[in-house]
Order: structure tokens, then sequence, then C-alpha cells
């Protein structure tokens, strides 16, 4: 039998490598990961005088996120259910807010019970779990309250109840709370333009960074 010739074993050196460099890149979650920490300091204005009781929604002045970011290697999920406008601005805004600040984003689509979405999006044990959509309401309040450790952030809707785990982030027009209410009066799917929505993520974000967390972040 004839040897290999040295462009073939380059070749399949070459699709090993990239096999293994793929594996690796697959099953980075795995790895040990360090705790997130914010990059930047809330401005002045984004917490009240007074600590906010929980459940409270709290008004911070327009901006005072925007020097706020997520260390190195921050992992999200975004957990998405939906394919209305304003799911899709969400959602865009998550993408281009991750690619902006190089985290590490995963996307978990509601395919048929969102319960088993959010169930996928906890076993890949994140930094912080973001949702996308209404339907996802009512299924969180379920699951979110039996899991303390893991951080979750709402945008553009809002769980009735939530627990100390569960940030929210709403405004005129986008303030849905589920449990068989249906959408309010001042629902407006064009208040979620890219714009507002970009910045719910970055105010989120940066108070679930900063521990300050279980509470609803206006922003009107």
């Amino acid at each position: 039998m004839r040897p290999p010739t040295r462009t073939a074993t380059l070749l399949a050196t070459a699709v090993v490598t990239a096999l293994l460099f793929t594996g690796c890149a697959a099953d980075s979650w795995s790895e040990p990961h360090a705790a997130p920490t914010p990059v930047g300091a809330l401005g002045a204005g984004f917490e009240p005088s007074a600590s906010p009781s929980p459940e409270a929604t709290v008004v911070p002045r327009p901006g005072s996120w925007n020097d706020v970011r997520p260390s190195a290697g921050y992992r999200v999920v975004l957990i998405t259910a939906g394919d209305d406008k304003p799911t899709r601005t969400v959602v865009g805004a998550v993408e281009r807010w991750a690619a902006d600040e190089d985290v590490d984003l995963r996307t978990v689509t509601v395919e048929a019970n969102p319960l088993d979405a959010i169930v996928q999006a906890m076993k890949l044990k994140p930094d912080l779990i973001v949702s996308a959509g209404n339907d996802l309401i009512d299924p969180l309040a379920t699951v979110t309250a039996n899991h303390l450790d893991q951080q979750f952030l709402v945008v553009g809707a809002e769980v009735a109840e939530p627990t100390e785990n569960v940030t929210a982030v709403d405004w005129t027009g986008a303030s849905f709370r589920g449990e068989g209410l249906g959408t309010s009066s001042t629902y407006d799917p064009e208040s979620f333009t890219a714009e507002r929505c970009g910045a719910a993520v970055r105010a989120g974000v940066a108070a679930v960074l900063h521990d300050f967390t279980g509470i609803v972040l206006w922003i009107d």
C-alpha cells in the first residue's frame, strides 16, 4: 500500500484539529468560570436615595447605565417566544448588545413548551437568562421562584410577583404582566423601538451586575 502523501497527512491533521477546536467551543461553558463583575460604574440617579422594597418600580435617570458593561466571558442565554415585531426587536437589541460587549450569547427558541425552553436555558448555567416574548411571562413566574441562584432579566414585560432573582425593564406601552390579565390598555407594539429596547437591555444588565435585582426599572 502506498504511504499517504505529505499533503494528505497535513489535511487529516487539519481536520482533526478543527474538530477538536469545535468540540472545545461547543463545550466551553462546562469549563470553570469566574463570577462576573461590572466594568464601569452606575451614573448618578440610577438608584433611588432609599433602598427600594422588593417588587418596587424604580425610575433611573436616562443614560445612567451607559458606562456599565460586563466583565470578559459573561455568559447569557436569550430565550425567545413568538415572531411578533416587539419580540423580534427585543431579540435584535440583545444580539447587538452582546456583539458590542463581546458577550458569550446562546439562544433558546421556544418550539412548543415554554417551560421546556426555560429548563434548557437553566441547564446551561449562564450568568444571566434574558427573556423576549410575552408568552414566557407566566412560565417564568412558575419557575423563577424555585431557582433563586439563577438571575433572570425580562425586557418589555414583567412577572407579576418577582422574586429577588427576577429583574424587569418596562416603559409605557410595554407592561405586560401575564396571569390571564391579557395586555394592558396602554400596550403599544410601536413603543418597542430598537433604541428603547437597546436601552432596556443595557439598563437591566447594569442593574443585575450591581445586584440591584428583584425590581422593575421604568425607562420612559
